[in-house]
C-alpha cells in the first residue's frame, strides 16, 4: 500500500489488524505508527489499551498473547513494536496472523531493511494486513520532496528554494522535516512562500552563492560566476562541503545522459523522461543539452569521480577541496 493511502484510511479509521512498516526510510515508518497512535485509541483510553513494546526487549509470545487479549471497555488495542527488527524468530508471528483478532490492531516497525519476502509471514501480513516498505529518497528527487511537503502546508516555494535546501540538508527527510518546520515557524502570518532570503536569514546558506547557483553557472558556461561561487565555497567550507558539490554535479550529468537518448527533447518531454512533477524543472537539462554533448558529459562524469577520489585523499596528499573544485571546473568548463 503506498503511503498516502495508509495514512487516508487511518483518518477515515478504517484499521487492518496488522501493519508491517519495513525499509531503510525511517520517517514514513514513524509517521504511520503516530498517525495510528493519535487516532486509534481516544486518550482517555490509552493507559489500558495502548502498548508499546521493544523488538529488543520482548518475544514473539509475549506479543501473540498481548494480541489475542480484549481491548478494556473499548472497540481496539493498539500494541506498536518498535524496533520489530530486533524480535527473535519473528516468522514466527505467522500463526497469530493468520489468525488475528479482530479488535488488534498489531503494528511492527522493522527499521533499516525488510522482513524477507518468501517467508510466510510476509504472506500473510500481506493477505490479511497491509504493508508499507518505506525506500530511501534519491538525492535529486528531494527537491520535488520537500515542495511537495510545503504544499500540503498551504504555502509554496519555488524550485531554486527547495534545491537550495535538498542540497544543503540532504536526503535524510527527519532533518528535512524539521528545518523546513523551522523555517514554517519563522514566517510571518501574511507569508505564503518560502524564498530563498528566508532561507539564507534563518538556516545561513546564501542565496547567491550556493550548488543551485553553481550548477546554473556551469550549465550557462558562466565561468566568472562558477569561479566566484568556487572563492565563496573556498572560504566557507563547513557550509559548502566539497563532496555535497560533488553529488550534485553528479546527479545533474547521470541525468543528463539519460536526456541525450531522449525522442522528445523539449521541456515537457524531458521531465516525462525524468519523472520530474513540471516542465520548468528540465529547463536547465535542456540548455545544457546544447551546452554539452554526450562525450564531453561522459568526460565530466569520469572527471567527478575522480575528483571524489582526490577528495579522500586518494592521489592527493596535499591538495585542499577549494583548490581541487576550481580545478575541477576549469576541465568541466573548457
Amino acid at each position: 500500500m503506498s503511503f498516502e493511502q495508509i495514512k487516508k484510511d487511518i483518518s477515515a479509521r478504517k484499521f487492518h489488524p496488522v501493519y508491517l512498516l519495513m525499509g531503510d526510510e525511517p520517517y514514513y515508518i514513524d509517521d504511520i505508527t503516530n498517525h495510528l497512535l493519535e487516532t486509534v485509541i481516544p486518550e482517555t483510553e490509552r493507559d489500558f489499551n495502548q502498548t508499546i513494546l521493544y523488538g529488543v526487549d520482548t518475544d514473539v509470545a509475549s506479543v501473540v498473547t498481548l494480541s489475542r487479549s480484549f481491548p478494556m471497555m473499548s472497540d481496539h488495542q493498539l500494541i506498536v513494536v518498535k524496533e520489530a527488527q530486533g524480535l527473535k524468530k519473528i516468522e514466527d508471528l505467522e500463526v497469530y496472523v493468520k489468525n488475528p483478532l479482530p479488535s488488534t490492531i498489531l503494528v511492527l516497525n522493522y527499521k533499516g531493511g525488510t522482513l524477507d519476502k518468501r517467508k510466510k509471514l510476509y504472506a500473510e501480513v500481506e493477505k490479511r494486513g497491509a504493508v508499507f516498505e518505506s525506500k530511501k529518497i534519491p538525492d535529486y528527487k528531494m527537491s520535488a520532496f520537500i515542495t511537495s511537503f510545503v504544499t500540503s502546508k498551504g504555502l509554496g516555494i519555488d524550485t531554486k528554494s527547495a534545491q537550495m535546501l535538498a542540497d544543503y540538508l540532504g536526503n535524510d527527510l527527519s532533518k528535512v522535516v524539521n528545518e523546513v518546520d523551522k523555517l514554517l515557524l519563522s514566517m510571518g502570518q501574511s507569508d505564503k512562500r518560502i524564498t530563498a532570503e528566508l532561507i539564507e536569514r534563518n538556516i545561513g546558506i546564501s542565496k547567491d552563492f550556493n550548488n543551485y547557483e553553481l550548477l546554473k553557472a556551469i550549465v550557462e558556461k558562466d565561468i566568472l560566476k562558477a569561479n566566484r561561487i568556487a572563492d565563496y565555497f573556498e572560504k566557507n567550507p563547513k557550509n559548502n562541503p566539497l563532496i555535497v558539490t560533488l553529488v550534485v554535479l553528479f546527479n545533474f550529468f547521470s541525468n543528463l545522459m539519460v536526456c541525450y537518448w531522449a525522442k522528445d527533447k523539449s521541456e515537457n518531454g524531458i521531465a516525462a523522461e525524468l519523472s520530474f512533477r513540471n516542465s520548468y524543472q528540465a529547463k536547465d537539462y535542456v540548455l545544457a543539452l546544447k551546452s554539452y554533448n554526450a562525450f564531453k558529459s561522459m568526460e565530466i562524469m569520469s572527471l567527478l569521480r575522480m575528483y571524489d577520489a582526490k577528495c579522500k585523499g586518494v592521489g592527493n596528499p596535499s591538495a585542499p577541496d577549494g583548490e581541487l573544485l576550481k580545478e575541477l571546473l576549469f576541465k568541466i568548463m573548457h
